[in-house]
């Protein structure tokens, strides 16, 4: 081991088939879903993105118009990654469930969850899909739920994760063969993570993988006993399942406190790091580390893309570090990185005066990574140019508060940027490049037709020529586009659709109200 190294409604569906037809459907919907339905966070179990559908192309694309739009009732942070799954579109507000008609945007039912305790930080990124009956989503109190996807009522609610502890549930889950994924969140709380597996039908937890190696774990050596109680290493979003090889890609962020390494010295696994699980077990079969003894704050915060290209196997994830990092998923080793944003005092660690980084801990790739473009062989990321201040502080810690062993002062917004790269998927070298005045945190579609959907923080719908990144077509909505942006079909057409109005109250400012907009040709 390398040391750094189907076409119907889900309510339907529910009422005509038995429990192993449904499971059968889920796995066949995860692993290779409907052309037109889009049933994972990130299209399919592979993490790809990419959509076969047609009918928008580089000729037509500057013809989209918005057909509708709706908002959602709960004002915050919006960063949910939809599904649309037979005409139905699924997302999430950080307490809330919604089920969208796809091609009206009228709404079909609400799922309104009230938390029972502490919340560290409100925020969802989407829900899993069983293939069935079933969603799957976590909740900012750390709890786990599941709902009906023709009614929109809970059908059981669990406890996995402690609010009161810094732990919360913000990450899309994925669900493979009945089985649902996901990890806790709260890496700057000094929680200690652990990624999960739980029965879809009841919410019976399955196995647990703790991501800071403590005790007789393999990598416990690379913590001092008191750090590794509090060393973070929490997911903060979704995740890629290779069926065939049972191969579970988790990426873990940062440990804790941020910016104080000298604290917990050693190269702290497996925080930083892409780690490979048996699903089925839990156990670890590999990983790779990309920051040792992390200062930065620099999360391998993007779920993987697993694609093969020219005979290989390889796995690229997106970093905050700025770097899109490419392994070979055989050799478990890294083919190439590549930056793809400001790097700058890369090596310089926090001090009490402060050193001035790029990027900074809002910088580089947030929680949407790369996407796949298989007719150009490369990837297409979204990154954010954004550059801060980091000081050495206080390693106190107190359980549920922020613990960063320092601070990080952002520049100011006006001043953040955004980037949009397409890479070669075997040598790493930038195809082309869009640099945007506003951070890019959208989730990227390249679709059949070599057209590329995606948006901005300042509120734009962008579609790109794939090949050559030239801008298609630019369309304004009121608020910033910090989740996905998906396309799908409904009775034969196809549609964009688009989560704007994301509102944070800590980091990326605000502007509009949440809503869906939904366009089409």
């Amino acid at each position: 081991m390398p040391k750094n190294s189907y076409d119907v409604r889900p309510a339907l569906l529910a009422l005509t088939c038995a429990f192993a037809a449904c499971s059968n459907q889920a796995a066949s919907t995860a692993a290779s879903p409907a052309p037109g339905d889009w049933p994972v966070y990130n299209r399919n179990l592979s993490g790809n993105r990419y959509s076969p559908l047609a009918q928008i192309t580089t000729a037509n694309a500057a013809s989209i118009k918005q057909v509708c739009t709706t908002k959602v009732k709960e004002v915050g942070s919006f960063q949910t990654g939809p599904l649309a799954i037979g005409g139905t579109l699924y997302l999430t507000s950080a307490h809330d469930t919604y089920a969208i008609n796809g091609a009206t945007c009228a709404l079909v039912w609400e799922n309104d969850y009230t938390s029972a305790g502490p919340e560290p930080f409100p925020v969802d990124r989407g829900v899993a899909w069983d293939g069935g009956s079933r969603l799957i989503r976590g909740e900012p109190d750390g709890h786990l739920i599941a709902i009906d996807t023709s009614s929109g009522k809970t059908l059981w609610d669990i406890a996995p994760a402690s609010g009161a502890r810094g732990e919360f549930l913000s990450s899309a889950p994925i669900i493979w063969n009945g089985v649902a994924y996901i990890g806790t969140a709260g890496s700057d709380w000094g929680v200690k993570g652990r990624m999960m597996a739980f029965d879809v039908t009841n919410g019976r937890q399955k196995w647990t993988f703790t991501t800071v190696a403590s005790g007789n774990d393999p990598g416990a050596t690379s913590w001092s006993v008191r750090a590794a109680e509090t060393g973070g290493g929490g997911m903060w979003t979704s995740y890629a399942l290779d069926p065939q090889a049972n191969d579970l890609f988790v990426s873990v962020a940062n440990p804790a406190p941020d910016f104080a390494p000298g604290y917990r010295p050693g190269s702290n696994l497996y925080t930083d790091s892409e780690v490979v699980l048996d699903s089925n077990t839990g156990a670890l079969k590999w990983y790779y580390q990309t920051i040792p003894n992390d200062s930065h704050d620099w999360d391998l915060s993007t779920g993987a893309d697993l694609v093969s290209a020219s005979g290989k196997s390889i796995a690229a994830v997106a970093s905050k570090d700025g770097y899109l990092y490419v392994f070979d998923r055989m050799a478990h080793t890294l083919l190439w990185k590549t930056p793809e944003v400001r790097r700058q005092n890369v090596d310089a660690r926090p001090t009490v005066a402060g050193v001035f980084i790029c990027p900074g801990a809002l910088g580089g790739a947030e929680w949407n990574g790369a996407a796949w473009d298989p007719a150009h062989a490369q990837f297409i990321t979204p990154m954010d140019d954004w550059c801060a201040t980091v000081k050495l502080g206080s390693t106190r810690y107190t359980t549920g508060q922020f613990y960063f062993g320092g601070s990080s002062e952002s520049t100011p917004f006006s001043e953040a940027r955004g980037t949009l790269t397409a890479t070669d998927a075997l040598t790493g070298r930038i195809n082309w490049q869009y640099h945007s005045r506003s951070p890019m945190l959208a989730g990227v579609t390249p679709t059949a037709t070599g057209v590329t959907f995606t948006g901005d923080m300042a509120g734009n719908i962008l579609v790109f020529e794939s090949k050559s990144g030239k801008l298609l077509f630019k369309d304004h909505t009121p608020g910033s586009i910090a989740g996905g942006v998906i396309t799908y079909e409904v009775n034969g057409k196809q549609y964009v659709a688009a989560t704007s109005g994301n509102i944070s109250r800590l980091t990326w400012g605000a502007q509009g109200v949440p809503a869906i907009v939904v366009y089409s040709l």
